[in-house]
């Protein structure tokens, strides 16, 4: 037995026949794959960087590394190959020549060490089965790229390991409906056939092939004639990532795996090839174009997803995530319809509203307390006429209604999840998928590792080691510091847009020009609303990347552990900073404030602020509206838009190319290059994240926003081309990871809706005037009708019980001397044996607001719970199919078994009659054994 010098320097035991069929095949193959010529069809497919050299083997992955510019020099790309490398030290002895670079002790330990590191763990993926080439002389100047093609066997072989389904050759009838039903799906289907994408996939399908995990005994269940696409580029790029994940680095003191090395800068990064280009008139057809067409193009706006090819071409998690967005989406419509429906009855009826009419009747000529000190003068109810008329548009008795219709379509949204995500799971072959294995992340192995150096000299008997609690408190309690801390600077924030809020309008009300007195209100509300939009979405960063930087602390295991704490720590850092000053403004602004005499100061000299004579809800809709649209706009569409393109800039720049811009030098790149420049996938968290934040905005606030529906589903409309544009030409192609559900984001879906049906409660009690308008009308109205409710809920206040220093300068503003004004409280009058003190209105108003709050609560969360109750979450003819599935699938083995058991009889009797010898050779193969 002889020793082969491989391409990592390890000598590795060959026999004499491996070492003939070695030497046969560099002497033959590798020199004929340096001098032949390859067709035109193969130049053209190396020339796109998707084969190896041969023009034959798929380039399934790829691992970029760090090379020096010193150690490029002319010559082939294959130089650097296993073959020809072995082929050089056959015919002559090592030597540092031009061709092999320079001396390696002369680099640094740390390229040394990262090369060694590499060498290793290309050494032990070829092991595994798979098949690399290196190309460093490409047109990328310090990046070298490793090519991985997974044959056949390897293929195989990891697909039984994930046991992954594939489809058989056996088909079965698939019926969707029958009788009426039938007809009616028939009906919509021709109905709705302009609004599908033109792609054949999207046809009703007859027949479906029965699917089985995949096996090696049993590939003869499977149509493997073509077996180039037996596994889609999809498929085979996740199980070279399974592999990469399972191959360790062990010749170090600790083992290293694909995570490990990529956190270390062994490798630059690691990723899956794109199908093709997009664009261009030489692009051939391939599933990224045709995804770029039918899904990512704005002109297709108005039709359905392609989620059949999203999922086969990005996998399950990301079909799924689109799956979700789709239906969401289709859910605003009617929500929106209903919204817009709510809103013009409240412009149709805002002229028959009394409430209104009597505030903007001068002839009443209501004298209303200062809103500020000294500065602010008396002042006019009349003036607040449209103010009163605007609140009308959002406080009627239809947005009641709406918060009761917008609970139970929460229900329905989450019931229509869950029977669309069994339809998927069905026709995607998932049901009876268990969640994948995962590996443990770099970080993690990187700290076992520091652990187990610590610990090595105290202990005499190895054992394995993991992180404890004990490891990880100081992470923990960094957490909960800094966690409280972000929502504390939240809460400042908040408070200093209140100061501002009073200090402009006390400043404002000293203005000469009348029209900036008149509207000091509505400068103010807009410009602190702004200011806050402006603060959320710095914010909005700024605690994505706190939360980040505190989940690496803790150093979860696994991706899937990390993924769920940083969720859960990015959700409540940017519900509070979103959240946080619509609830101040629906719940305690002009609840804090006191009252005329004794009102509430902040620093000894800022008046707290109050709500306007119609209430908060106008407030409140303008911080709601200029938020929700602002984030959508700016955040959500501006920056998926330009950040990605920015940092493609970023990276051409530093490569220093001054030619990135010509087209003649991208089509030179290959297309590994290609995705070297895009962006890397950063997971799903920030896509459902943003739309998480959105359905908070629909269902939390609904009630003082009737067209958040629709401007969600405006913003969605464009929010799905965005994200398809992102994915398909923007983002390096992610891993296709599979899984069956969307997660921990469906619990917190339902979390939301829970909450908003609360949160409206409250709104529409003590936010708006509508418990008050029917206390009013039924309790203290003398005629049953709502003459008098303004008059009703102002109290009456002594001008000289004002406190020193808190009068107004000009109390003569309205041309006469006011001796009684007027204020918004029930309170008792200043000639009352108990002046100032709370009226017993006040307390008949609390209890029937709370009143409200308690049956509003329970019914509503009593409907949604029926709803969830009569709808299943399986459809009956999924139900029937996956039942039928499974008959089929044991009637295919029973006839296998009944095969195999003649098969058998039949070699016994031939046996009985033949002797030994012929059974021997009439025994054939199966596919597993040839293999």
């Amino acid at each position: 037995m002889d020793f082969q010098e491989t391409e990592s320097g390890v000598s590795q035991p060959r026999t004499a026949c491996r070492q003939a069929h070695f030497l046969r095949d560099v002497l033959f193959h590798g020199k004929f794959q340096l001098l032949k010529s390859h067709t035109p069809e193969e130049n053209t497919q190396c020339r796109q960087g998707l084969f190896f050299q041969d023009g034959r083997r798929r380039v399934d992955y790829i691992l970029t590394y760090h090379i020096k510019k010193s150690s490029r020099v002319g010559g082939s790309r294959l130089r650097d190959n296993a073959f020809t490398r072995t082929l050089r030290r056959g015919r002559h002895p090592p030597r540092a020549d031009a061709e092999r670079g320079p001396d390696p002790s002369a680099e640094p330990q740390e390229d040394r060490d990262k090369a060694l590191r590499r060498a290793e763990f290309e050494s032990s993926l070829l092991e595994m089965g798979l098949e690399l080439e290196r190309d460093e002389e490409t047109k990328t100047p310090g990046v070298g790229f490793v090519k991985i093609h997974a044959p056949w066997n390897v293929l195989c072989r990891e697909a039984e390991f994930m046991k992954l389904k594939m489809p058989t050759k056996k088909v079965y009838e698939v019926k969707h409906s029958s009788g009426v039903m039938e007809k009616i799906n028939a009906f919509i289907s021709k109905l709705t056939d302009p609004l599908h994408p033109n792609l054949e996939e999207n046809r009703t399908q007859k027949v479906k092939h029965l699917s089985y995990p995949f096996s090696r005994e049993k590939q003869h269940l499977f149509d493997l004639s073509d077996r180039d696409s037996f596994f889609d580029s999809k498929t085979r790029g996740s199980l070279v990532c399974e592999v990469l994940k399972r191959t360790k680095c062990t010749k170090a003191k600790y083992s290293m795996g694909i995570t490990s090395l990529l956190g270390s800068g062994v490798y630059l990064a690691a990723y899956p090839l794109h199908d093709g280009d997009v664009e261009g008139e030489n692009a051939e057809p391939n599933d990224r174009k045709l995804l770029y067409e039918e899904w990512a193009s704005y002109s297709v706006f108005y039709k359905y997803q392609p989620i059949g090819l999203i999922r086969k071409y990005f996998g399950e998690k990301i079909g799924l995530y689109f799956a979700w967005l789709g239906v969401y989406t289709q859910m605003l419509i009617p929500a929106s319809l209903v919204g817009v429906f709510v809103f013009l009855y409240g412009c149709v009826t805002v002229d028959d509203d009394i409430p209104s009419m009597e505030i903007c009747d001068q002839r009443r000529n209501i004298t209303m307390c200062p809103l500020c000190d000294r500065v602010c003068s008396y002042w006019n109810l009349s003036t607040a006429c449209g103010t009163a008329r605007a609140s009308h548009l959002f406080d009627n008795p239809a947005t009641v209604f709406f918060s009761i219709f917008m609970a139970l379509w929460a229900a329905f949204f989450m019931e229509h999840w869950k029977r669309r995500q069994m339809r998927l799971n069905y026709e995607w072959d998932l049901t009876g998928f268990e969640d994948e294995e995962d590996h443990p992340r770099a970080e993690y192995e990187f700290r076992v590792m520091q652990k187990s150096l610590r610990t090595d000299h105290t202990s005499q008997k190895p054992e394995k080691e993991k992180l404890t609690c004990k490891d990880r408190f100081p992470a923990y309690m960094t957490n909960l510091i800094m966690m409280l801390l972000m929502i504390g600077v939240t809460f400042a924030i908040v408070f200093g847009v209140i100061l501002y809020r009073i200090s402009t309008k006390a400043a404002l009300a000293m203005s000469s020009n009348p029209m900036t007195r008149s509207n000091v209100r509505l400068t103010v509300k807009t410009t602190a609303a702004i200011i806050n939009l402006v603060v959320i979405l710095i914010l909005d960063e700024v605690y994505g990347a706190v939360a980040r930087w505190l989940t690496v602390l803790e150093v979860p295991k696994t991706d899937k552990s990390f993924e769920e704490r940083l969720i859960f720590k990015t959700f409540i850092l940017k519900f509070v900073n979103a959240f946080t000053p619509i609830i101040y403004i629906a719940f305690f602004r002009g609840r804090l404030g006191g009252r005329p005499g004794s009102y509430l100061y902040v620093f000894e000299s800022y008046r707290m602020e109050e709500c306007a004579h119609g209430g908060c809800l106008m407030e409140l809709c303008i911080q709601l509206s200029i938020t929700m649209l602002g984030k959508q706009l700016i955040q959500n569409n501006l920056f998926e838009i330009g950040v990605p393109k920015l940092k493609k800039l970023i990276r051409y720049i530093k490569s220093k190319r001054r030619s990135f811009q010509e087209e003649e030098y991208e089509k030179k790149l290959q297309r590994y290059e290609t995705d070297h420049f895009l962006e890397p996938f950063a997971g799903l968290t920030p896509e459902y994240m943003e739309m998480i934040i959105q359905f908070g905005f629909v269902t939390l606030f609904v009630a003082s926003f009737p067209l958040a529906p629709l401007f969600a589903l405006l913003n969605n409309i464009i929010e799905i081309r965005l994200d398809a544009k992102k994915f398909v030409a923007e983002l390096r192609r992610p891993d296709a990871a599979r899984g069956k559900d969307i997660g921990i984001w469906y619990n917190i879906l339902r979390g939301v809706a829970k909450v908003a049906v609360i949160v409206n409660a409250f709104v529409i009690s003590f936010t708006s005037d509508f418990i008050p308008r029917l206390v009013y009308q039924y309790m203290y109205s003398p005629d049953g009708s709502m003459h008098g409710f303004v008059n009703h809920t102002l109290s009456y206040f002594n001008v000289s019980h004002f406190q020193n220093g808190t009068a107004p300068v000009e109390p003569f503003h309205l041309g006469f001397r006011v001796d009684i004004c007027r204020y918004k409280d029930y309170r008792e009058p200043p000639w009352s044996p108990t002046p100032y003190e709370i009226s017993k209105e006040f307390w008949a108003v609390l209890a029937a607001r709370l009143a409200f709050v308690i049956v509003f609560q329970n019914v509503v969360m009593l409907m949604s719970d029926v709803v969830d109750w009569i709808i299943p979450d399986i459809p009956k003819d999924i139900s029937l199919q996956i039942h039928k599935e499974k008959i089929l699938m044991m009637d295919l083995f029973m006839k296998e078994e009944q095969g195999k058991t003649r098969a058998e009889d039949s070699v016994a009797s031939k046996e009985m009659r033949h002797g030994p010898l012929t059974r021997s050779r009439s025994v054939s193969h199966t596919p597993c054994q040839s293999f």
